[in-house]
């Protein structure tokens, strides 16, 4: 599918959730995202790799979705904006990545919430969602993600959505221009390994 194509159909790509409806960015979403990354930056940038300067503009906008369109047409990611049902706004993103097909059938989750929004269930409904998504849509065999320590309210998201801490990596990733610790949690399909379709992929 052409990357024209995948702005304007959505890839077919969209999920319900407690509260929440998920589908991916379109061009037409950039002022409602830079205006909510804008007012939330000073409480999301302690949890993220440090913005790039031109972070917020139209131009790395447009550069954002080319490359979320790669991804997706390639199976390797699946990103969504998160919308509150009730009235539409957006609160959030999340994004299922690090696709691994062969004998891994794995992915990686990561999200981030508006402050505005924040510890409302919209986070929490959003991960359940693409939970299901990776394991009755896509077929993967195990869900990861990870959090700083100190990060508790993105702790306590994972615990609720059936994840398992399983271990700590240091010096994990490089969060706000620091290479930090993280807590590795897992999820494993409920549903047997044999009994995955593996190789789908969404159309």
């Amino acid at each position: 599918m052409a990357l024209l194509d995948w702005i304007s159909s959505d890839h077919d790509l969209r999920l319900t959730g407690d509260g929440v409806r998920l589908r991916p960015h379109r061009s037409s979403d950039f002022e409602e995202w830079a205006a909510l990354r804008s007012a939330s930056r000073a409480f999301l940038q302690p949890w993220e790799p440090t913005w790039p300067i031109d972070d917020l503009t139209r131009g790395a906008w447009r550069r954002r979705l080319s490359a979320y369109a790669h991804d997706i047409e390639r199976g390797l990611a699946y990103p969504f904006l998160v919308f509150r049902t009730s009235d539409n706004a957006m609160v959030g993103g999340i994004t299922l990545s690090n696709i691994r097909r062969g004998v891994a059938q794995m992915g990686t989750i990561g999200y981030w919430a508006g402050q505005p929004f924040a510890r409302q269930g919209h986070t929490l409904a959003a991960v359940r969602a693409v939970t299901r998504l990776s394991f009755e849509r896509l077929g993967l065999h195990r869900l990861e993600a990870a959090c700083i320590p100190s990060n508790d309210a993105s702790r306590g998201v994972l615990t609720k959505a059936g994840f398992t801490q399983e271990g700590l990596a240091r010096a994990y990733l490089r969060i706000n221009g620091i290479w930090e610790d993280h807590l590795l949690f897992g999820l494993v399909s409920p549903t047997p390994a044999s009994q995955h379709r593996g190789e789908d992929v969404l159309v």
